[in-house]
């Protein structure tokens, strides 16, 4: 069970001493002479390292993992340790905002063409060309919680020998597991749901194929984005809860998201769970749970979006999410700011949408926080 997994991932790299826990050893320095392999921490080679990264492959059911400074970290290392000048990359058409903008402006300054693409198999493989190297996918998706169906996907890829690559930061190896769906790469943003308090900053890539790890680990040493032995320690500790964590979160999800459905000052409610959700048949097939993320548009102008903001009192205006504080923020202003206005009108990005990362507190006072706030901003 994935709570006695994420409380035991691993028996061996134990600390020493006798003590249950791992040891923290921060050093930058170490022999040399008597060793195989060179430990430093540029090279994703010490202790703490390789702990995070085989915790994290034991969870998503990889066979290998990488830690890494940060979410875009382990994005663009799995991306450019793929594909080269004149290579072309596929990718689903909601992205969280720092991997479209990569996408956008960084990789074409490369060399390689990105395509965008909905959650239509045929629409996919109408997409591929004898350049198409990766595919690249988010789902649920940030912010509008689209749905991407993963065993149909990796099936086309498979026939033209691509590599997926799939960002499960949403849906955490609780909810979801794509590499037992035939993905190749799992990333995630550990800053989220994995650290999950709101205090840590990190990322993690997770392989499926051995073939992979190389070329993934030379990358990563090139580019730096190497993780210190305390936040490794950090992580590994966050994850011990992060079933309790996830679970409570997707249980306050789905009950929020039944009150705002219907809600007369709610136009719109996106959460996988629901089913007048898109993607709900396909959320239902591939995840065991719908997450703790949900996305809405008030009816509203700006200016009371920003009142309802101001009104709440246990929801949280505050950038990121996943923590165990309920969160809220608006995409347009936030995560997805660096997209132009029609990038963002074009992807239903609206000044009125606000996207809620539920929390652990009592349902309950989520509900009444989300109403007393619309009351006081938009009245009845």
């Amino acid at each position: 069970m994935m709570e006695t997994l994420c409380v035991h991932p691993i028996h061996d790299l134990q600390g020493g001493g006798g003590s249950l826990l791992p040891d923290i050893r921060p050093s930058t320095a170490y022999r040399y002479l008597e060793s195989e392999t060179l430990q430093y921490p540029g090279f994703h080679t010490t202790y703490n390292q390789i702990r995070l990264g085989e915790v994290m492959a034991k969870l998503e059911h990889g066979s290998w993992g990488l830690a890494l400074s940060s979410g875009m970290a382990a994005i663009t290392t799995a991306i450019l340790g793929l594909v080269k000048e004149g290579d072309h990359m596929i990718c689903t058409r909601e992205l969280y905002g720092g991997t479209r903008k990569f996408a956008e402006y960084e990789l074409p300054r490369r060399g390689i063409e990105v395509s965008y693409v909905g959650s239509s198999p045929m629409e996919l493989e109408n997409a591929i060309t004898d350049r198409t190297k990766i595919i690249f996918m988010e789902t649920p998706s940030n912010p509008l919680l689209d749905v991407f169906p993963l065993k149909a996907f990796t099936e086309v890829a498979k026939q033209y020998g691509l590599t997926t690559i799939v960002d499960n930061t949403f849906a955490t190896p609780i909810n979801q597991l794509p590499l037992s769906l035939g993905v190749d790469i799992v990333v995630h943003s550990g800053t989220k749901f994995l650290g999950g308090h709101n205090d840590l900053f990190f990322g993690v890539l997770v392989g499926s194929r051995e073939s992979d790890r190389e070329t993934i680990f030379r990358t990563a040493k090139l580019y730096g984005g190497a993780l210190a032995a305390q936040e490794c320690y950090q992580a590994e500790r966050s994850i011990k809860t992060l079933a309790l964590r996830v679970e409570r979160q997707n249980d306050n999800a789905m009950a929020v998201a039944q009150f705002l459905y219907g809600h007369p000052l709610v136009e719109a409610v996106y959460y996988p769970g629901l089913e007048s959700h898109s993607g709900h048949k396909v959320a239902k097939a591939q995840m065991t749970g719908y997450g703790g993320i949900l996305s809405f548009t008030l009816r509203a102008s700006d200016n009371q979006v920003d009142k309802f903001l101001r009104a709440l009192t246990v929801i949280q205006p505050t950038l990121s999410l996943g923590g165990v504080e309920s969160i809220i923020c608006t995409p347009s202003a936030t995560s997805h700011k660096d997209l132009t206005p029609d990038q963002r009108m074009a992807s239903g990005i609206t000044g009125n949408l606000l996207r809620l990362s539920v929390g652990i507190e009592d349902k309950k006072d989520l509900k009444r926080d989300l109403e007393q706030a619309m009351k006081a901003s938009l009245g009845r």
